[in-house]
């Protein structure tokens, strides 16, 4: 009799699921906070939730949002934001609770607004000048800085999945790009990019923290080519950029 009962119960059971269906996805059981600066909170994306902070609904965290409908969504990324400023106003975002965390950290902290001005606007020597003092600062101060953050991370958010998303290539590499930067000046940026993202990548690493590199996503799609993902005003994708080079990457990292 207790085997017929069991069988039987576990028959409704079955078809319970099917007609009711209670489950919850692994998305939707997610708190997320995304952290970082304007590369994550969409500048040059359009469809600013938050002016001040350039916080776009075409950004790669809330477009990952509005898909998968997190239990809860924390958007604090804000342009200009660098290393120090997600510690001070960022960190507090994070709890035990937290399940997933985006962030992207380290060009402003390298100078990425001067460098790409100086290299507009003075000689190939100049932006080389330019990427050798910003390279400096990559080497020998931002390993540091980025582990000291990545641990702070990993102690508001201890069971949380990280992710840690690069920078795309800019420009085109070769041939012309008219009315822009020369090709030598497009490779020295091309290089710099090489150096920063190998650096992020490794703190990454060493933080236990997934990469989601933004080179291969935005490939075929930078500044000069026939597709561009990337606003050649504001030196940052685009909405279609997030949507088909972050957001995949992201998504990929998030669901390994």
């Amino acid at each position: 009799m207790s085997r017929a009962v069991s069988a039987a119960l576990g028959a409704l059971t079955a078809l319970a699921l099917v007609l009711f269906p209670t489950g919850i996805s692994q998305a939707q059981e997610n708190e997320y906070v995304a952290l970082g600066d304007s590369y994550s909170s969409g500048s040059g994306a359009g469809d600013y939730t938050d002016t001040a902070c350039t916080r776009s609904a075409n950004s790669y965290p809330a477009r990952w949002a509005a898909a998968n409908s997190p239990r809860t969504f924390t958007f604090v990324a804000c342009g200009g934001a660098t290393i120090p400023d997600v510690q001070a106003g960022q960190l507090s975002a994070l709890s035990a609770a937290t399940t997933l965390v985006s962030i992207s950290i380290g060009g402003n902290d390298s100078g990425f607004a001067s460098t790409m001005l100086r290299c507009k606007l003075l000689t190939t020597s100049g932006c080389r000048r330019a990427l050798e003092e910003a390279r400096a600062y990559v080497d020998n101060q931002l390993p540091g800085a980025l582990a000291t953050l990545y641990s702070q991370i990993r102690s508001r958010a201890p069971q949380a999945k990280v992710v840690v998303v690069g920078y795309p290539y800019l420009y085109k590499v070769g041939g012309l790009c008219l009315g822009d930067l020369n090709a030598d000046k497009r490779a020295l940026l091309k290089d710099g990019s090489d150096a920063l993202n190998a650096v992020i990548a490794t703190a990454a690493r060493n933080a236990g923290f997934a990469f989601a590199d933004g080179r291969p996503a935005f490939a075929g799609h930078e500044i000069c080519t026939t597709d561009e993902w990337i606003d050649p005003t504001t030196i940052h994708p685009n909405a279609t950029g997030h949507q088909r080079g972050y957001l995949p990457a992201f998504t990929a990292a998030a669901s390994s």
